[in-house]
């Protein structure tokens, strides 16, 4: 019989601990593999959901930029006190809402937040960021008001023509005479001011409009003056900072040469650096970066007759009647830099237009179109009701349409 043992001598047995740790070291790995797929996956479906959200983005992006509509939703509807309207400015996110007998301040929502009276034969009204002045054109009456109402009043001594605020509440505003006028400030509780800039219309014309900087310390004038028998305009810049004080009369620059032989209707400090004037002649672009040498930066010669002009601190429109087209108006877009941003032809009749957020309004008393800044016509239909402004709302996508007596939010459908 063989020996067993011997048999046996070459078969050599496993240390039981090291088997123990292979099967550990296999389990270790089958472990990792499984938390690879795991973070596979779980990388895959972040990606696949970010990359949902970003179609879905870019869809909203698209339809809110080039979708058009030609009717609306009422999404809320306010009732609001009536009276000798006048008209709605934008201001803070709502409308002012004046009239000869007093002014109103309605929210995004159309709730009426404040109201202050008054009597005034012809109310003009001037917004700066939270500021708004109102006064009364040939009367001595000046209002000041910031969103949480009137800040104070103030009577001038002679008949004033033009009233500007700037967003400190610092008020200007032309007044007249038989002989000069006198441009004149107020601060914001109507305590007037020791500074006074007059002009004698024999001799150096006779200011036609105004605009303060945001901060108070700019002023911009446009003057309308007699040079060998033909009437021309000429804008002069003031600097009332620390910068200006010895400039004589604070008078930092002046510009004739844009405006020979031209009317200057409006002149405007979009913001701290950018203003602009319109004119018969166009409109022209300026820069006060540095503060005591106010540039032309950009000139636009306008061929066509300007019909209408309106802004606000982002963009200058202008609509013309359009010679060279079968469409009777053409929209023209600028950036405070001169810039042009759109220019767009069209034929519908229109009362009033204004500008709020990235979109034009145009509307008569049963039509509206609203264009957005890529030229699309985002809505172009009738209205049911007579609408006196429109506005961009506080909710995306939604709009604000005003009329005499009630105030809607719509969106488009």
């Amino acid at each position: 019989m063989a020996d067993r043992r011997w048999q046996q001598s070459n078969i050599r047995s496993v240390p039981a601990g090291r088997r123990f740790a292979e099967e550990d070291a296999a389990d270790e790995g089958e472990i990792r593999a499984e938390q690879k797929r795991v973070r596979r996956t779980r990388r895959r479906a972040i990606l696949a959901v970010l990359l949902f959200v970003l179609l879905g983005a870019a869809v909203i992006l698209l339809l809110r930029r080039y979708a058009s509509y030609t009717t609306y939703s009422v999404e809320w509807q306010k009732d609001v006190s009536q009276g000798s309207l006048v008209g709605y400015e934008p201001f803070s996110g709502g409308l002012l809402k004046y009239s000869k007998d007093g002014v109103t301040f309605i929210s995004g929502k159309g709730d009426e937040l404040w109201v202050d009276t008054y009597e005034m034969k012809n109310p003009m009204i001037d917004i700066s960021g939270e500021c708004a002045v109102i006064a009364d054109r040939q009367g001595i009456s000046v209002r000041i008001y910031s969103v949480a109402g009137r800040t104070g009043s103030a009577e001038t001594l002679r008949p004033l023509t033009r009233a500007a605020v700037s967003g400190n509440g610092t008020v200007a505003v032309i007044e007249e005479d038989s002989t000069a006028s006198y441009i004149c400030f107020y601060d914001k509780n109507g305590t007037e001011l020791d500074i006074t800039i007059k002009s004698i219309l024999a001799g150096d014309g006779y200011p036609t409009d105004l605009s303060l900087s945001p901060d108070g310390t700019g002023l911009m004038v446009g003057y309308q003056y007699l040079s060998g028998g033909e009437l021309s305009g000429r804008v002069v810049f003031y600097d009332f900072s620390e910068v200006g004080k010895n400039i004589p009369n604070r008078l930092v620059g002046g510009f004739d040469e844009p405006f020979t032989g031209s009317l200057i209707a409006d002149v405007c400090c979009m913001d701290g650096t950018w203003c602009f004037a319109a004119s018969t002649a166009g409109l022209s672009f300026f820069s006060r970066r540095n503060r005591t040498s106010p540039e032309l930066v950009k000139q636009v010669d306008e061929a066509d007759e300007i019909r209408t002009l309106f802004y606000n601190n982002e963009y200058v429109c202008v609509v013309l009647n359009n010679s060279a087209s079968a469409e009777r108006y053409r929209l023209e877009v600028y950036k405070p830099d001169g810039s042009q941003v759109l220019s767009k032809e069209f034929s519908m009749n229109y009362s009033a237009a204004s500008v709020s957020g990235d979109y034009v309004f145009l509307f008569s008393s049963n039509e509206a179109m609203i264009v957005n800044m890529a030229g699309t016509e985002k809505f172009h239909g009738d209205l049911d009701f007579p609408v006196a402004q429109m506005r961009t709302g506080s909710v995306p996508g939604e709009f604000i349409m005003a009329g005499t007596s009630n105030v809607k939010g719509v969106r488009l459908r």
